[in-house]
């Protein structure tokens, strides 16, 4: 089953269409979809697959070799002698056709052949006026794409014509996945593993959410139990390290002198670290709107639903699920799903502000989405809004999302409202969100006004 990737698709099928040389760098974390994209991208045309594996590399040339045979040449050599002389058979054929070769894995393939980067820069220098080969690279180490591929200072810099990076899905298309559970439970799971294929794949659809996290999370045996530890194995060095930063903010640390006093390491390593974990797409560093990226206000959060469910909830408990003491283990952790929740309904709310803004609907043509967090100067007490998107200096919105099983009533919008005396704006759309709809008195209120919108959960991406 292939879902979603549309947009994905329409972009590889264009660059296809141009019918001259094209060198697309495809990458993202493992289980995103990125060979399931490739392997949809290339039905029905004429193209050549080979995925490196962790060998050395006379295999890997021969699997290539291989693979370039199955594509039927009438003038197939019996071998090559190196990856130079198989890339350019490669090269010289496509002066004829329109091929595609696509390396999957790549990271594996460069490694076991130091010289492959600099083959590929002098065969692509050589024969890109003249041939029409689309050459696909794709790779599960980001940190291996990003600093070999991609880099300024990597052979192959300034050859790539397109790149793009598979992240995982968002809500709307995550939820197509699901659809066998209803509404609500399909938010819980997508809190749970996110928007990545293969975890959305092996959600039973046949049991409840308590006996999906039992089978998944709290079961040694299942490949969730230790897959966070796994991906990081593959990405970096020094995993203890990263884990205790993970298990630190995952606990609610949030700031960079509490992170680095919880895990006993100094800022300017801790930066580095986090750094990487940014760039892995795993944590995500915020600010207050308005303010300026570097600041004391700067607080970072685990952006990656299972990496946060499973610090959060898992590591903690391990010895438990590790002795299977499950129900104790799943009541734990039952009592804080609804405070867990909040945030990863916040994440779906400001999607489907993007996805208005898009379609060319929303009520506010807003550049970012940010949150805000401050200090009220007369009560001295700490203030937050959800969500602020700013069309100008004198335009913006401000959201407050409720994820509750209450209806909203009207004070909680007067409270949303009252806060637009900590904004310049003066024109400003109130977005209110909310799980489970609204009190008669707030429609009315809403209603009665003109700079109020009300979404309730059910009507999201209808």
């Amino acid at each position: 089953m292939f879902i979603g990737r549309e947009k994905e698709l329409k972009e590889l099928n264009s660059l296809y269409d141009s019918d001259q040389f094209e060198f697309v760098v495809l990458y993202g974390r493992r289980r995103v979809g990125k060979t399931a994209l490739i392997s949809r991208f290339l039905e029905q045309k004429n193209a050549i697959y080979f995925m490196g594996i962790e060998s050395n590399a006379k295999q890997n040339l021969e699997n290539l070799t291989q693979s370039i045979f199955q594509t039927g040449s009438d003038s197939f050599p019996l071998s090559f002698l190196n990856f130079q002389a198989a890339l350019e058979y490669v090269f010289k054929r496509a002066e004829k056709e329109r091929l595609i070769l696509a390396i999957d894995e790549y990271p594996y393939v460069a490694k076991s052949d130091k010289s492959l980067a600099s083959t590929l820069q002098m065969l692509i220098d050589q024969y890109k006026s003249t041939t029409k080969l689309m050459l696909i690279l794709c790779g599960s180490s980001m940190a291996y794409m990003q600093d070999e591929v991609l880099a300024y200072k990597a052979p192959l810099f300034g050859r790539r014509t397109a790149q793009m990076r598979i992240d995982p899905f968002d809500f709307e298309d995550a939820s197509k996945f699901l659809s066998s559970f209803n509404k609500v439970d399909q938010v819980m799971l997508y809190g749970m593993v996110g928007g990545t294929p293969q975890y959305l794949q092996q959600i039973n659809n046949k049991l409840s959410v308590e006996e999906n996290i039992k089978r998944t999370f709290l079961n040694p045996a299942s490949s969730f139990f230790d897959e966070p530890e796994n991906l990081l194995k593959q990405e970096v060095r020094d995993v203890s390290t990263y884990n205790a930063i993970l298990m630190a903010i995952a606990s609610g640390t949030s700031r960079m002198s509490e992170i680095s006093s919880k895990v006993g390491e100094s800022s300017a390593i801790c930066s580095s670290y986090l750094n990487n974990l940014i760039g892995l797409g795993l944590i995500k560093k915020e600010v207050p709107f308005g303010q300026k990226e570097s600041g004391r206000k700067t607080l970072y959060s685990i952006h990656d639903p299972m990496f946060r469910f499973w610090f959060r909830f898992i590591a903690p408990n391990r010895s438990l699920i590790e002795r299977r003491v499950t129900n104790i283990a799943y009541d734990r952790i039952a009592q804080h799903l609804d405070e867990y929740m909040g945030p990863v309904f916040e994440e779906i709310c400001k999607q489907y502000l993007w996805k208005a803004l898009l379609k060319g609907s929303s009520e506010v043509a807003f550049s970012d989405l940010q949150r805000w967090w401050g200090t009220d100067s007369k009560t001295k007490e700490s203030v937050e809004v959800d969500i602020v998107g700013a069309e100008s200096k004198h335009k913006g919105l401000l959201a407050k999302c409720k994820w509750r099983n209450e209806r909203i009533d009207r004070g909680v919008l007067n409270h949303l409202i009252a806060k637009k005396n900590f904004f310049s704006f003066t024109e400003t759309i109130f977005y209110l969100f909310s799980k489970n709809g609204f009190t008669e008195q707030c429609i009315e209120e809403a209603k009665r006004r003109n700079d109020v919108v009300l979404v309730q959960y059910s009507d999201m991406f209808k």
